[in-house]
């Protein structure tokens, strides 16, 4: 086996702001029941997001497998693995909102701003996602951008939508 497998990770792409957040979480955290649960919530509270250097440094530092923390991570749905971009994008794709259109909606956002449902734009300005339902069923099919809600909109309002965030 070679020596590189036994040396400890070097952890040389975690940001060095982040690491401190993480150590002072798990100063605070690390013995206490539940660890690992609660460790990634405070962290996603602190930072917005767990990305995969700082996954590599809390499964070294909890003692357990990348892999576990990762079955975490994509169970719940609250948990995110990059940073949001500065406005939120909820494209809604509940009953209504999909049998009006919503589907296509998507794809058109996905189209204008060159990412897909689940990715950031490259300037960190929209996080694309989709949800189940605003509770706006009457003007299906809706987006929510950041707390704005838009409803009944068309593929090609989309443009014109995004230009207020600009």
């Amino acid at each position: 086996m070679s020596e590189t497998f036994n040396q400890p990770a070097q952890f040389t792409d975690l940001a060095p702001e982040h690491k401190l957040v993480l150590d002072e979480i798990l100063n605070e955290n690390k013995h206490k029941p539940g660890a690992t649960m609660l460790v990634l919530t405070l962290v996603q509270e602190r930072l917005g997001f767990v990305s995969l250097e700082m996954q590599q440094y809390l499964s070294q530092q909890l003692g357990i497998p990348l892999s576990h923390l990762y079955g975490v991570l994509t169970f719940y749905s609250s948990f995110r693995m990059h940073p949001l971009g500065r406005h939120k994008i909820n494209i809604c794709l509940g009953t209504a909102c999909y049998v009006r259109g919503g589907p296509t909606v998507v794809e058109k956002f996905q189209q204008v701003l060159g990412v897909k449902v689940g990715e950031t734009t490259p300037d960190n300005r929209f996080t694309l996602e989709i949800c189940r339902c605003v509770g706006a069923c009457s003007q299906a099919p809706v987006v929510m951008i950041d707390d704005d809600i838009t409803g009944q909109i068309n593929p090609q309002d989309v443009a014109k939508v995004l230009r207020k965030y600009a």
